[in-house]
């Protein structure tokens, strides 16, 4: 878990760092705050999304099953800045071996709250997919938005970054895989 008493003395370290006085008023409270914080958006670390995975048996279903514009954030690895956006997770059932719907966002929200790159973050929920349900195929395309690229170094704001990992048939057919980016960009 986080160590939060080590969060705030290295946060106060942070202010002082910078110049600034951690124990003026407005920041009296803020390595508090940071290190609470923290916890709830590093609460992935300590969680196996595998574990979140329902399973239905749904009578051979094995059409096309895509939940769309999950909203999604994470913190960047190399910066240690957010990065936002929206994450589409399409898989194919295998002999009607579905999953709650929520789950799929679910194991986006648990991956996705840990220092992430959003190459690997896309990489892992198809892999979750394919290790928990073994879907004839599994695709996420994840499209954010990189504070480190709007607040500093470029400073392009509104720039977004896309990312894919497709899986079985929607990787090898490429029929199957232009049907699931068709649904993605309806």
């Amino acid at each position: 878990m986080v160590d939060k008493e080590r969060v705030k003395a290295a946060v106060r370290e942070i202010l002082i760092a910078i110049g600034d006085d951690p124990d003026r008023e407005g920041l009296i409270e803020t390595p508090d705050r940071v290190a609470r914080m923290y916890e709830e958006i590093f609460a992935g670390l300590h969680k196996e999304p595998r574990e979140y995975v329902k399973v239905f048996q749904e009578e051979n279903h094995e059409e096309i099953v895509l939940v769309k514009d999950i909203p999604t954030y994470s913190i960047c690895e190399h910066h240690l800045l957010p990065f936002v956006g929206v994450a589409h997770v399409v898989y194919i059932p295998r002999k009607g071996k579905v999953m709650g719907l929520s789950k799929l966002a679910r194991i986006v929200d648990i991956i996705a709250k840990k220092p992430q790159l959003q190459e690997r973050l896309t990489s892992q929920v198809a892999d979750v997919l394919m290790d928990t349900i073994n879907p004839i195929g599994a695709a996420v395309v994840m499209e954010a938005e990189h504070l480190c690229m709007t607040m500093r170094g470029i400073k392009k704001p509104g720039s977004k970054t896309i990312t894919s990992a497709l899986r079985g048939i929607i990787k090898t057919d490429a029929r199957t895989r232009a049907e699931v980016m068709a649904l993605i960009k309806e």
